[in-house]
């Protein structure tokens, strides 16, 4: 059993709560209010931010060339072009450039985020890695059984999100990782591998409460 294989089978139950939180359900079935939408789109603009920066962390982390080149390659396509399509994605939704690029984190991205990138700072390729894999694991899985919904790829407003995140291109990012984050496991002692384990377990923690905090619509307690 490789090392993501061993995190999918003990953390199914909390990982199959994000597929089932209702914000998610919504993009599905089309129910879901597109005011919860557009402030889940502000949010994920401030956390690709900071996500962009996990890549080049992960570039600096690494002192095999061929990882050095894929996280270099991440990180240019999140700043140049995922995030370009994020703007225009938004202007449908009536967000402007400068209302995202204003935009705050509220608590749940900020306490987020800075997780993400305390771990990668001080920790290893592989503690960087695991913090990074559940966003775009779960998107990918996601992604990948809503599009298995009748017409759901059609949808005027949540269509495009779901081709963006079960599209292969996107599939293709997740395994990736996944390979890396087993390569970088092997061999590695017991007491290693719980770490890793811990830090993809409070990620994938962090996955829902995101969801979670775009569908109650959450912010600081005096906005």
């Amino acid at each position: 059993m490789t090392f993501s294989e061993r995190l999918y089978e003990r953390l199914q139950p909390i990982w199959r709560r994000n597929h089932a939180h209702p914000f998610v359900q919504g993009m599905g079935d089309g129910t879901l209010d597109l005011e919860k939408f557009r402030f889940y789109m502000i949010q994920d603009y401030v956390y690709l931010k900071d996500y962009a920066k996990l890549f080049a962390l992960g570039a600096v982390k690494s002192d095999d060339l061929a990882v050095m080149g894929k996280f270099a390659a991440l990180l240019d396509s999140t700043l140049n072009e995922e995030m370009s399509l994020h703007r225009a994605y938004a202007a449908r939704f009536g967000i402007t450039v400068e209302e995202l690029e204003q935009a705050k984190p509220s608590p749940v991205t900020l306490a987020y985020t800075h997780y993400m990138l305390h771990t990668a700072q001080n920790g290893s390729l592989a503690e960087l890695t695991a913090a990074l894999l559940p966003c775009m694991w779960s998107y990918s899985e996601i992604g990948k059984e809503l599009s298995q919904l009748p017409g759901v790829s059609e949808h005027s407003y949540y269509g495009d999100w779901i081709k963006m995140y079960s599209s292969e291109e996107f599939g293709a990012l997740a395994q990736w990782c996944i390979g890396l984050l087993d390569r970088l496991a092997e061999g590695k002692p017991e007491s290693e591998l719980i770490r890793l384990e811990e830090i993809f377990l409070n990620t994938t923690r962090y996955e829902y409460l995101f969801w979670e905090m775009a569908y109650r619509m959450e912010s600081w307690p005096d906005e």
